[in-house]
């Protein structure tokens, strides 16, 4: 029997949402014996995607046009491409695939449409244009979800349940999957960490004794994530006289209504109580330079960034959101804050920086959570049930081939 049995296509706004992202599920699904097919605009990560082995195939879309024009033109786009492909199921993430993609897949009969919310993100912030953007799309929403045929996964029970109210769709057309996961092995702590006698010595690991702590956020360059509150918050801290780095990792993305202007990065960098790094590849060598791991975020799913900090065992500070209370758990192995409070914020990083048998403490709790809660594999393995749940991939027979279900 041929190895591949149907085809699924998983569809992003960004050639960085599946290479950062959704890789490990694109490869569970095909060692299951699924065919995928990646599709997304083209971008500077289009050649990995095809390096990993994958089929790619175009998607024309601007990620921050509200043009109708072209939005209609990346609908109809789509709607060729699922009746070209006939795929088994497609599998939507972040908001314009869900919207664009459910409506050319409800037209093109596709048997199964999996939409995957990974937080509501700008959609559902407070800022004018949002608002007005919801009384537009919310009805369409309506009009293509609740669909034979469609299931809805989220990160967190409370986006879930909030379209639930909104009556967008039906409880028990929706899974609840926290997160993407993280890989354990990849995102570890340095080896004397693991040791029941090792001792930090107050500066950051692997600096040496006696440098100061350092405190490392990771994010794109968005005003929903927090990055003016960090900044502020690094500027409290530091005119109270007290001595710790603060290190931004991340690039502006200019396809999102909520990036940071370039001239007010720079402004930052003049002010020097922050280091932008911009875009970090090697992020478990960060991780493990660090002494504290902060996101003061609006709105998340359940941030990857959080969970590959708990990995690498670093104590935590975020917004009091969903996202990260996920990930955070108040005096156990971080501080959760007020969205938006950067007094707060340094107020938390302060008690923090100066106590670095707390820091440590914190640190392993954040390595045992995320052993127990959020290792790749068992989040995986939770998208693997659900694709089950709606027949798309069948049980392996004793040969380990897939065996047809639900068709």
């Amino acid at each position: 029997m041929n190895r591949f049995t149907k085809q699924i296509l998983l569809i992003a706004n960004w050639d960085w949402v599946i290479y950062n992202f959704r890789l490990p599920l694109a490869r569970a699904l095909e060692n299951s014996g699924l065919k995928i097919t990646l599709v997304c605009p083209p971008g500077d990560y289009t050649e990995e995607l095809r390096e990993q082995g994958f089929a790619w195939m175009p998607w024309h879309l601007e990620r921050r046009s509200t043009q109708p024009w072209r939005e209609l033109f990346s609908v109809v786009a789509l709607y060729r491409l699922y009746r070209q492909l006939r795929p088994a199921a497609v599998h939507h993430f972040t908001i314009k695939p869900i919207l664009y993609g459910s409506i050319a897949a409800r037209a093109a009969k596709v048997p199964t449409v999996i939409n995957n919310f990974t937080g509501l993100g700008y959609l559902f912030s407070q800022s004018q244009k949002a608002t007005w953007l919801r009384k537009l799309i919310l009805p369409l929403l309506h009009w293509a979800l609740g669909r034979d045929g469609f299931h809805t996964a989220f990160q967190s029970r409370g986006d879930r349940d909030t379209l639930v109210d909104l009556g967008l769709i039906a409880k028990q057309e929706t899974t609840v999957i926290p997160g993407t996961g993280v890989d354990l092995d990849r995102f570890h702590p340095p080896p004397p960490f693991l040791s029941q006698d090792w001792e930090r010595k107050g500066g950051p690991r692997g600096d040496g004794e006696g440098a100061p702590p350092l405190v490392l956020m990771a994010s794109r360059l968005l005003w929903d994530k927090g990055i003016a509150e960090y900044v502020e918050a690094a500027r409290i801290l530091h005119d109270e006289g007290l001595q710790a780095r603060f290190w931004l990792a991340g690039a502006p993305d200019s396809g999102n209504l909520a990036c940071v202007p370039e001239e007010k990065i720079a402004a930052w960098r003049q002010e020097s109580r922050v280091e932008f790094l911009g875009h970090c590849a090697d992020m478990p060598a960060l991780m493990n330079q660090a002494d504290i791991a902060v996101l003061p975020s609006y709105h998340e799913g359940v941030p990857l960034f959080l969970l590959e900090a708990a990995a690498s065992g670093l104590p935590l500070v975020g917004t009091d959101i969903e996202g990260c209370r996920m990930v955070i758990e108040e005096g156990r192995n971080g501080f959760l804050v007020p969205k938006g409070d950067a007094s707060a914020l340094a107020a938390a990083l302060k008690k923090m920086l100066a106590d670095s048998d707390l820091r440590q403490r914190m640190g392993r709790e954040s390595r045992q959570i995320a052993e127990t809660n959020f290792s790749q594999e068992a989040i995986l393995e939770q998208y693997l049930a659900m694709y089950r749940k709606l027949g798309v991939l069948g049980q392996l027979t004793a040969s380990g081939d897939q065996t047809s279900v639900g068709c």
